[in-house]
């Protein structure tokens, strides 16, 4: 356990973070909230918490109900999953490294005093003031740099160009309330079908697809949303059906950066 890498956030870019850590050698444990909202479920470890287990790619992350269990799986070589979005197993287990991948755009309470190592993904952090090191996650450039000072670039809150779309290929929903889904994950859809409905107290209010493609995400159904909340996403390249199932090349490049900088601490703390 000396070695140990909390990550907290198990969404599609953190699996991508928690995937190339094992794969590094690290026992990992995941700490994510009672109800996540992943949007590329498949490719996200955090479904664990409504499945008790989720298999990315070839690794298999399980849900454990107490620390002590999620304990007796690391030291079993396996990767855990914790509900404990306060936290309190980075106390209790005092891991080598804390990385925050929850991608809120905002700090939510992690700190330098965690671990001896902190690494942060995206904006909201300072690096050399809230953590160690912060990755740009970004697309260009600087995509997976780490930083040792400052900050990484603001949220644009525009999403990645995909043969020529960028906002279109994301949906949110249109009202609050529960959804309900229609089409699938993986489900190939043509621009203005409906794909979900929300259902509110004064009716039902279909989500309707932007753009022909290949439905690539899709919040789980029965999720309660509100007004405007990120519910799919679509990619307009039909024929890359294969990427619902595999981690994308902006996660593996993020985690790229994130084991660079464990790394570099690691080496220059003797840890």
């Amino acid at each position: 356990m000396k070695d140990l890498v909390i990550v907290r956030g198990g969404g599609d870019l953190a699996t991508g973070t928690i995937y190339k850590l094992r794969k590094c050698g690290f026992p990992v444990l995941v700490l994510e909230i009672a109800s996540p909202s992943a949007i590329r479920r498949n490719v996200a470890f955090c479904e664990a918490v409504y499945q008790g287990s989720q298999q990315v790619e070839d690794m298999t992350c399980y849900l454990a109900g107490t620390v002590e269990e999620a304990r007796r799986l690391v030291e079993q070589n396996q990767l855990a999953l914790l509900v404990d979005p306060a936290g309190d197993a980075i106390r209790q287990l005092k891991p080598l490294a804390v990385v925050d991948a929850i991608l809120a755009k905002r700090n939510l309470g992690t700190h330098r005093g965690m671990a001896p190592i902190t690494v942060a993904l995206g904006p909201g952090f300072t690096a050399g003031v809230d953590v160690d090191a912060v990755v740009e996650t970004q697309r260009g450039h600087n995509l997976g740099r780490v930083l040792w000072q400052g900050a990484a670039a603001p949220n644009t809150g525009v999403p990645g160009i995909i043969a020529g779309y960028g906002r279109e290929r994301v949906i949110h929903s249109p009202a609050a309330g529960v959804l309900r889904n229609v089409c699938k994950i993986t489900d190939t859809v043509q621009r203005d079908q409906v794909i979900a409905v929300v259902e509110t107290p004064a009716g039902d209010v279909p989500v309707k697809a932007t753009l022909d493609g290949l439905l690539r995400g899709l919040i789980r159904d029965s999720y309660p949303v509100t007004e405007g909340f990120k519910i799919a996403d679509i990619d307009p390249r039909a024929e890359e059906y294969q990427n619902c199932f595999t981690i994308s090349d902006k996660a593996r490049c993020i985690a790229g950066g994130v084991v660079e900088a464990v790394m570099c601490l690691k080496g220059e703390r003797g840890q």
